[in-house]
């Protein structure tokens, strides 16, 4: 099958089984995604969103952030991991925030890297769910089902950011990264992949492979 026709069949296939795939962080407005984006790493959504449930009642500014001490902001954030790093890193872009951008999140690519603790997939996070820029944020999950269907060859997370990007229609970017998410977490799980009942299988390299 035509590598065109193939993406476009996955695509058509993901879009039906996850018609309301979303990102499942909680949050309110860019500031509080860009947050529980950096607690994310590392951590799963689930555990981010208890986590901020009573954070972002507490602290729903950058200002307010900036009242904690770093020792004060790891003990509230202390079941997730790297949370001592995470804590120092939110509180620099917290303060960078506020002098440099007003206590607004920037839409800016570039200077959304530039906070301490965002990198690329952060970024893409933000900009996507945040301000309706197109963009595709290559984690564990959309790395893995990615080059699993044959949608990415590659093993860099850059790379297959790059072949995704060319490869998948720029108005559907958003869409399939929270599609190939949604099928991470519930089929294509990284060590008992639900092959058996994937919708997916009959276009799934690894899948057939496996068969």
């Amino acid at each position: 099958m035509d590598r065109s026709v193939r993406t476009k069949k996955i695509l058509n296939i993901l879009e039906q089984t996850y018609p309301d795939a979303h990102c499942e962080l909680n949050y309110r407005n860019p500031f509080e995604l860009l947050i529980a984006t950096i607690l994310s790493a590392q951590s799963t959504d689930q555990r981010v969103n208890e986590v901020t449930a009573e954070l972002f009642q507490k602290y729903p500014t950058p200002e307010s952030f900036l009242t904690l001490s770093q020792e004060e902001l790891a003990a509230e954030i202390r079941g997730i991991g790297l949370y001592r790093n995470k804590s120092k890193n939110i509180l620099k872009t917290c303060r960078i925030l506020v002098e440099e951008y007003n206590g607004q999140v920037p839409s800016d690519r570039e200077a959304l890297e530039s906070l301490p603790g965002v990198g690329r997939k952060t970024a893409n996070v933000v900009l996507s769910n945040a301000f309706g820029v197109p963009a595709i944020a290559v984690d564990t999950h959309v790395f893995r089902v990615a080059n699993r269907l044959g949608l990415a060859d590659s093993d860099d997370v850059r790379e297959t950011e790059e072949q995704l990007m060319r490869r998948i229609p720029k108005t559907k970017w958003s869409q399939a990264h929270h599609w190939l998410i949604w099928h991470g977490r519930r089929i294509c799980h990284a060590r008992n992949p639900q092959c058996h009942r994937c919708p997916l299988l009959e276009v799934c390299r690894y899948g057939q492979q496996r068969k």
